[in-house]
Formats: structure tokens, sequence, C-alpha cells
């Protein structure tokens, strides 16, 4: 009998994602490389790859790019002291900043004037934690799981804010927020929801397929934090199994013993030639019904970075008006 694979949608590239990895291709298109990204444009290794045979070169830290060269912000935001680098070393950037991090960068700003004490719910390390915290360290503490809410320290327990990464699993902060609220029950909300619309998205998908699936696969590279998310949430929403790849060719043949279906989905960071390459790898293991399952159709859509926006006008070319969560991405 014919094996099944439920394929969840939306899944992959979301609006900040694709103006991210939109951006360096058109500054490598318009400027010609080579173009300098500061850490990976997004956290996918495919794409860093692809984007780096093209002639953008990835660096840890600004000091690494050559004065006055021309370097692209990641999606994940930079701190005012990266900015402030840049300057000094007369880089010419590129910010491609996901809208909804910069955002939570302003939040941080406004409270962090407004003299409160700033919870940050995210993964220390993480590079859009350290970009937010940047933002007002002297305000921010980062809080990364329920368990780490007894250790935090406020000067005022009425004039307390949280706000959160943009990647996380919309449960898990939730149950750290209400540890939050149970410790500072003044505690005030952000002006509205952090966790970005495509990180939930993608999770509602996986929760409704979960239950359904002996095993669910996410396509998302390891240090993708709402690819790893969509592994946890698969897990703790039924799949009988749920695993995370790079790529088709990591697939494992012990996980498919007693397996009808199979549940496929990726991460925000994801294009879709990958998903594509999978379904074709499950095909020839016998999964032939391939049923999508939608919760939620996207339509949201960003601007490319002024600056870029404006040299590529003027010089006669028309940016792309944005892509679509499901489509090829221009890195296949």
């Amino acid at each position: 009998m014919a094996g099944t694979i439920l394929l969840a949608a939306p899944r992959g590239y979301c609006a900040g994602v694709d103006r991210a990895v939109d951006a360096v291709e058109k500054a490598l298109e318009h400027y010609g490389p080579p173009i300098y990204v500061r850490k990976e444009i997004v956290h996918n290794k495919y794409v860093v790859e692809v984007l780096s045979k093209r002639g953008a070169i990835f660096v840890n830290e600004t000091d690494q790019v050559p004065e006055g060269a021309r370097v692209v912000f990641s999606a994940h935001g930079v701190s005012p002291a990266v900015h402030a680098e840049a300057e000094r070393r007369q880089l010419e950037t590129i910010d491609a900043t996901c809208p909804l991090v910069t955002k939570v960068h302003r939040e941080a700003v406004r409270f962090a004037k407004d003299d409160y004490d700033i919870i940050l719910v995210g993964h220390e390390g993480h590079e859009e934690v350290e970009g937010t915290q940047g933002e007002a360290p002297e305000h921010i503490q980062v809080v990364g799981t329920p368990d780490e809410v007894d250790s935090v320290e406020v000067r005022d327990p009425d004039k307390v804010v949280w706000i959160s990464q943009t990647t996380l699993s919309v449960d898990e902060t939730l149950q750290t927020v209400n540890r939050l609220r149970e410790r500072f029950p003044n505690l005030v909300d952000p002006p509205s929801d952090d966790i970005c619309y495509a990180t939930q998205n993608r999770q509602v998908a996986v929760k409704e397929i979960a239950p359904r699936c002996d095993l669910m696969i996410v396509v998302g590279s390891a240090n993708s934090s709402n690819s790893v998310r969509l592994v946890e949430v698969a897990r703790e929403a039924g799949a009988g199994r749920a695993e995370r790849i790079d790529k088709a060719d990591e697939v494992e043949d012990a996980w498919f013993q007693d397996v009808k279906t199979v549940g496929v989905t990726s991460g925000a960071s994801v294009p879709e030639i990958l998903v594509r390459e999978l379904i074709e790898e499950l095909q020839r293991r016998g999964y032939d019904n391939l049923e999508e399952v939608r919760t939620a159709t996207e339509r949201i859509t960003f601007t490319l970075p002024k600056n870029l926006r404006a040299d590529l006008k003027g010089a006669g070319k028309e940016p792309d008006k944005g892509r679509r969560e499901a489509g090829p991405g221009h890195v296949a």
C-alpha cells in the first residue's frame, strides 16, 4: 500500500527572509561582487553556500570587512554598536534586518526610555537577541526558559515589561511569560505580539498535521531557531517521530519502519527547492499520495532596504515586489 505525505502550508520562506536574501542577490547583481555579509544572511546552510558561490563573503564581525566596502546586515538585526562600527570604518551598509525584528528593537528603546526593566524572552547568544539587547543593555536581561524566571532581579516589580525573540515556540514563550507574571503581577505586555506571524503560522500548520503523522520531517538548519522549534512542536503535538534535516540526502532508512504517513514542513529560512527534493526522495521510497494541508495563506511582503531600492531605481531597475512563502526562491 502506498504511503502518504502530508505537506504543511504555510512553510518555508517568510517575508523577512525573502527580503534579506533578495537584498544580497540584488546587491551582487547591481554592484557586483564581492558583497560582504555580517553573519549568515539567514540561518540556512544551502542559502549561504549558493550566495557564497555568487560572490557574497560572509564574515563574523564588521571589522573583518575592508574599510569602505559594502556590507549587508543579516535579517536577525544588529545592535547600535555594530552600526557605529560600520560608520567608523566608512562601510556602505545595506540593512536587511527583518522589519518585525526592527519593531522589537523600537519597543526596547521606548521601554528603556521610560525606565522599565525589560525581560527579553529568547536564547542567549542568538544573533537576534544580541541585536535587541544591544539597544538598551543596561535595561534588558535575557530569560531563556520558565525555570530561569526565578533568578530575575528587577529594581521595581511594578515596572517590568517583557518582549521576545521573534522565532520562539509560541507555547513555550507563554509558559515563560506566565511564570514571569506570577512573580510580577503587574508585568506589562508588549504593544503587539513579538513572535512573528510566520513562526506562528508554521507552528499551527505542524500542530494540525502532527497527530496524523508517524514521522514528521522538518527541513531546516541546526542554527535556525524556528526550524528547531518546529521539531519540538511536532513531538508535543503527537507526531510518532520528528526529525530535522538540512537536505534530502540526510534522511535515514531507520526512520521509516512501520511509517505510513510522513509529515513535511520547513523553517522560515528554507527555500522551497529543498522541500521539493525531500518530496522526491519520499516518493522514491513509496510515499505516492501527496496531500497539502493549508492552515493559513500569507500575503505579506516587505520592500527592499531603502538605499538599495533607491540605487536600483536610479539605474532603471525595478525591484521585485516580493515572493510567496511556497515559491521556488531565487537561490534555487
